[in-house]
C-alpha cells in the first residue's frame, strides 16, 4: 500500500502521542522509526531506475513476501463456422500455474556507532542509511535487466555502423556503432511480431545513446527531443520507442548466439554492450517483502546496527520472448 508522502512524518521526527490520557513517555528523537523507513524503501525502489515502471505489475500475485503464483487460464475453444458434425467433439481446458520464486537482496549491515549518535546530525544520519537505498536500487535494477534480456537468436540483433573503439571497460578491438537504422530494424522486428506499437521502450547506455543521437539528422533530432519527458526518465521517442538512457544496460559475449552475462560479471575482452527494446506486457516485475531492521545498543559493536532486505523478481512474460529485442554491438575490424 502506497501513501502520500505528506502521510508520513520525516522518518528521523520524534513520535508524539495525541492520547492525552495517557501516560507521557518521551521518544528518543534519534530513534530509528522502522516502519516508516520500509516504506520510504519500498516507494523509492524505482528512483534513478524509472524504467523499470514499463513493465507489467505482478506484485499482488506475491505469496508471504517470497514467492509469484500466477494463475494462467488454459486454451480458448475452438470455433467452427456451420458445423456439420453432431455431437461435437468435447474438449477440456487446462489451466496452469506461472510460479517462480523471488530474489532476496540484503544490504551488508551498517555500524553507527554509539559517539556517531550523539555526534552526528539528523541530515547524516540519514545519509549513512540512504547508501543502503541506493545500492538496493541499483543492484535490483540490473539484475532484473538480466532477466528481461532476450536469448534465442531471432531476438538478438547487431549494429551495423561504422568501426569505432570499444568503449566498455576491460574490452578491447573495435565494434560497429549503434545507428538510427538499428533502432528501425527492431521496430520492423516488433512489428512482424504484431507488437503494439504504443508502450515500446530501448534502454541505451550513455556510449551507445551518444552514437545514436550523433547519427541523426537535424530534423531528426528535433522530432526526438519533443518527447523529453524526465520525470518518467524518457529522453526522446524514435521510431515509436520511448528511449531512455542509462549508464549502463546490458553485457552480452561475443558468440555466434551471443549470451547475456550476469550483472556485475568480469568483461571479457571481446564482449559488447547492447541496448534493450520491449513492450510493457512482454516483461513483469514483482516487489515482495521490504525489510528493515536494526539493533540498537548492541554491547558487542558499541552503537546500533542497521541492514535492508528486498524481496524482488520479474521475468520475460512470453517463452518465445516476443515484444523483445536486443541490439548487440557487432565487432569490426
Amino acid at each position: 500500500m502506497h501513501f502520500h508522502a505528506s502521510f508520513f512524518p520525516h522518518p528521523f521526527a520524534p513520535v508524539i502521542s495525541t492520547n492525552l490520557n495517557k501516560h507521557y513517555q518521551p521518544i528518543d528523537p534519534m530513534a530509528i522509526q522502522k516502519e516508516i523507513w520500509e516504506d520510504h524503501i519500498e516507494g523509492n525502489l524505482f528512483k534513478n531506475n524509472e524504467f523499470l515502471l514499463a513493465s507489467a505489475d505482478a506484485s499482488q500475485y506475491v505469496l508471504q513476501g517470497k514467492v509469484v503464483h500466477i494463475p494462467q487460464a488454459g486454451a480458448i475453444p475452438g470455433v467452427s463456422v456451420n458445423r456439420s458434425s453432431l455431437p461435437a467433439t468435447v474438449g477440456q481446458r487446462t489451466d496452469t500455474d506461472v510460479t517462480y520464486e523471488l530474489d532476496e537482496y540484503t544490504t551488508d549491515p551498517i555500524l553507527i556507532p554509539n559517539a556517531d549518535t550523539i555526534e552526528l546530525s539528523y541530515n547524516n544520519r540519514e545519509n549513512v542509511l540512504a547508501e543502503s537505498q541506493a545500492i538496493i536500487r541499483q543492484t535490483t535494477a540490473e539484475n532484473l535487466l538480466v532477466t528481461w534480456a532476450p536469448s534465442a537468436s531471432t531476438h538478438l540483433m547487431l549494429t551495423t555502423g561504422a568501426s569505432v573503439t570499444a568503449h566498455l571497460a576491460g574490452t578491447t578491438g573495435n565494434r560497429k556503432k549503434f545507428v538510427v537504422n538499428d533502432l528501425k530494424y527492431a521496430q520492423l522486428l516488433l512489428n512482424k511480431q504484431n507488437i503494439p506499437l504504443e508502450d515500446r521502450y530501448a534502454l541505451i547506455s550513455a556510449d551507445m545513446f551518444q552514437q545514436l543521437t550523433d547519427d541523426m539528422s537535424q530534423t531528426q533530432y528535433r522530432d526526438f527531443s519533443v518527447a523529453f519527458d524526465a520525470k518518467n526518465g524518457i529522453v526522446g521517442k524514435l521510431f515509436g520507442f520511448n528511449i531512455i538512457m542509462r549508464s549502463s544496460v546490458l553485457v552480452y559475449s561475443d558468440d555466434s548466439t551471443p549470451i547475456v552475462r550476469a550483472a556485475g560479471a568480469a568483461t571479457a575482452v571481446t564482449d559488447n554492450d547492447a541496448v534493450l527494446c520491449w513492450h510493457t506486457h512482454a516483461v513483469e516485475r514483482a516487489v515482495g517483502d521490504v525489510l528493515f531492521f536494526e539493533k540498537t545498543g548492541d554491547p558487542l559493536y558499541y552503537g546500533d546496527v542497521y541492514s535492508v532486505c528486498v524481496r524482488m523478481g520479474g521475468r520475460k512474460r512470453r517463452n518465445d520472448e516476443k515484444g523483445i529485442i536486443a541490439i548487440v554491438q557487432n565487432q569490426a575490424s
